[in-house]
């Protein structure tokens, strides 16, 4: 995902599944529980299940960023190109796997 300077995924919280975020380029902090860990570019950060977070690019470039969830959040193939995109689906994970 790629988050314009200034904007967030906005607070979340996933009480069944852990996330994994790896930074590829610009800035940012990811808050976890109520405390900010300032990432760039090859941080990697795991978010533990039940706990709130939020990602907010800080930088002058889109923070850009993939994650992971374990288990799985969306179904396989799933892309979201915007953040608005994102929010505006509300598929998950449907327990298919392509392997």
């Amino acid at each position: 995902m790629a988050i314009q300077p200034g904007d967030e995924i906005g607070e979340e919280v996933h009480d069944d599944r852990d996330q994994f975020f790896r930074v590829e380029g610009g800035e940012g902090e990811i808050w976890i529980d109520g405390a900010c860990h300032k990432v760039k570019a090859d941080d990697g950060i795991i978010v533990p299940q039940g706990a709130r977070h939020n990602v907010i690019s800080t930088g002058d470039e889109p923070l850009r960023l993939y994650t992971i969830y374990g288990p799985a959040e969306h179904v396989d193939g799933t892309v979201h190109k915007t953040c608005a995109d994102a929010n505006a689906d509300h598929e998950h994970f449907d327990g298919r796997t392509t392997e």
